[in-house]
């Protein structure tokens, strides 16, 4: 028997990853699915040479065998067409190539695998959480008014009016699944899928409670209080725990994610874990130094400027910064000097070009040059 090459098989490369061998197998499987074509038996065929090739590309001992020894290793031991006749697939669940493509024609329901009939985890919730410069930098209390669903209080999520009884589904007959058994030329192909009818919850409501209309939960706002710590910044998410929407058929709530946005403030600019901040000083403090106001997050500090301080030196303030997040400590703060120069009329002008040039004999007075200056412009 000639070596079959099950790459030109599937069309692809003999270096494919798993996911792109599966991902040519389902599209062939799917392609030449019997069921897809009745009576084509050039179909059929293919659809058997696509499963066989996947059975070994799949599998990798078998793969690395056939890389070695071709298909012909197979011989006797591998994969049989005439093994599927009869075959009952209803009973086979242990993965392979045909939960792949019973996957593809009845998603998770096929053998009874279901999930729409347990217990569903509840949506969750994102919402933004805003705060000032200072809760983000010291840490806050938040309080945030969240609608979500929750379980209806009338009828407790049964859906049904209290004192009524639902009806067992006739279809389903309370299983809340429905069981399809197809002749294909593989066998007896059985599927199992939710009820029509009662949509996999096995009962049906005939007297639905007014409060809910039926669906088992109503929307409502709810307080939720969120403790933000210190050292949170723009984009960071806190969750909480089950504070999403609530689950279905016992399932567990979802979670409520917050995310974080900071307002701007009008004096202060965030660097990580330090604060950057400006100040204005006059020309005269610059240049023989003196006190000044400097704004921090902890409220205005005096500092002495030192004299000969030039535009653009910065000031650094030890743990004036931000606290660090769930870490012991703050940053520090960053304080740039800008020297605010004065519009000078043409008498102030003529001290400074006297100052400038060394001329300051020719001016008649007794007084300091600076002190003259600060007289003369109005400072202090």
């Amino acid at each position: 028997m000639a070596d079959k090459d099950y790459y030109e098989t599937l069309g692809i490369s003999k270096d494919a990853t798993d996911e792109e061998i599966k991902h040519a197998f389902r599209t062939l499987a799917k392609k030449y699915h019997p069921d897809l074509h009745p009576g084509d038996k050039e179909a059929e065929q293919k659809f058997k040479e696509v499963n066989e090739a996947y059975s070994i590309l799949s599998d990798p001992n078998k793969k690395a065998q056939y890389d070695r020894f071709g298909s012909s290793s197979f011989d006797g031991q591998g994969f049989n067409q005439g093994d599927f006749g009869g075959f009952d697939f209803g009973g086979f669940d242990n993965g392979g190539p045909f939960n792949d493509i019973f996957d593809m024609f009845f998603g998770d329901d096929f053998n009874g695998r279901s999930r729409k009939n347990g217990p569903i985890r509840g949506s969750d919730i994102r919402e933004e959480l805003v705060m000032t410069f200072e809760e983000a930098a010291f840490g806050t209390e938040k309080t945030l008014h969240i609608t979500r669903w929750e379980t209806c209080p009338v009828c407790h999520g049964s859906k049904a009016k209290p004192g009524s009884n639902p009806e067992i589904c006739p279809q389903c007959h309370g299983t809340g699944q429905v069981r399809t058994v197809r002749q294909t030329p593989l066998g007896n192909m059985t599927s199992i899928s939710t009820c029509p009818r009662c949509h996999g919850e096995g009962k049906i409501i005939t007297d639905p409670c007014s409060e809910c209309r039926g669906t088992g939960k109503v929307r409502k706002k709810r307080k939720v209080t969120v403790k933000v710590p210190a050292g949170v910044d723009n984009g960071h998410i806190i969750t909480l725990h089950g504070e999403g929407e609530p689950g279905v058929k016992g399932g567990p709530p979802g979670d409520l994610f917050l995310t974080i946005t900071v307002k701007k403030h009008p004096v202060f600019k965030r660097e990580g874990y330090n604060v950057l901040a400006s100040i204005k000083v006059s020309m005269f403090v610059a240049a023989l130094g003196g006190e000044v106001k400097i704004p921090t997050l902890d409220g205005n500090i005096n500092y002495n400027i030192p004299e000969g301080t030039q535009p653009g030196d910065t000031i650094r303030l030890k743990g004036k910064g931000i606290s660090k997040l769930r870490a012991y400590g703050r940053g520090d703060e960053i304080v740039t000097v800008k020297v605010a120069i004065p519009r000078l009329n043409e008498k102030q002008k003529q001290i400074l070009r006297a100052a400038d040039t060394g001329e300051f004999g020719k001016i008649k007075d007794d007084k300091t040059l600076f002190q003259k200056m600060k007289n003369k412009f109005g400072g202090e």
